[in-house]
C-alpha cells in the first residue's frame, strides 16, 4: 500500500453551541490539515497523486471556503449578524468541531476523486482530530460444509427366519 500526505495551513474562527467550556465563545485557530491519500498501485508517473494537484484542488478549496472565515453551525445566532455586516463565514450543518471540519475536508477531497484514507486537523500544536475512510467490512471466511459419512451400523441387519 502506498500513501502520500499533503499538509495545508489555514486560519479559521469558530465557536461551539451547547458547549460549557471556553470554546463556546468566538475564537480562532491557526489550523494545519494533513490529507492522506492511499493506493494499492501507482499511476503511470509512479505516484499515488501529484502533490501539486492536491495543492491546487484541495488547498484551493480550503483557501476559498475556509481560510480566514468563521465556521459556524447553521443554527448559530451570530450568523445573521455576520451576514448583515458582510463578514466572511462558512456554514456547517453541525457544530464546527475539529472532527466535523476534518470530515468536511475529507468529503470534499473524495468528491474530487482523490483516494483519501484520512484527514487530520490540528486545531492546536497538541490537539488533533482525525476522520478516516470507513474500512471495507471484513468478511469471515465461509465455513466449509462438513459432510458426514454415514457410519456402518453396529446393529446386525440379519434377521432370523
Amino acid at each position: 500500500m502506498y500513501s502520500v500526505t499533503k499538509t495545508i495551513m489555514f486560519c479559521y474562527g469558530h465557536r461551539l453551541l451547547n458547549y460549557d467550556g471556553k470554546c463556546r465563545y468566538l475564537h480562532g485557530h491557526n489550523g494545519r490539515v494533513e490529507i492522506e491519500l492511499t493506493s494499492d498501485s501507482l499511476d503511470q508517473r509512479g505516484m499515488v497523486r501529484d502533490f501539486s494537484e492536491i495543492k491546487r484542488v484541495i488547498q484551493g478549496w480550503i483557501d476559498r471556503e475556509l481560510d480566514h472565515k468563521m465556521l459556524l453551525c447553521r443554527e448559530d445566532p451570530v450568523l445573521p449578524i455576520l451576514q448583515e455586516l458582510g463578514e466572511p463565514y462558512f456554514v456547517m450543518e453541525v457544530n464546527p468541531t475539529a472532527e466535523a471540519i476534518a470530515q468536511r475536508i475529507f468529503d470534499y477531497a473524495v468528491s474530487q476523486g482523490f483516494p483519501v484514507s484520512a484527514v487530520r486537523l490540528w486545531e492546536t500544536d497538541s490537539s488533533v482530530a482525525t476522520y478516516r475512510a470507513a474500512e471495507a467490512p471484513r468478511t469471515r471466511p465461509r465455513a466449509r460444509a462438513v459432510t458426514r459419512r454415514a457410519r456402518p451400523s453396529r446393529r446386525s441387519t440379519s434377521t432370523a427366519a
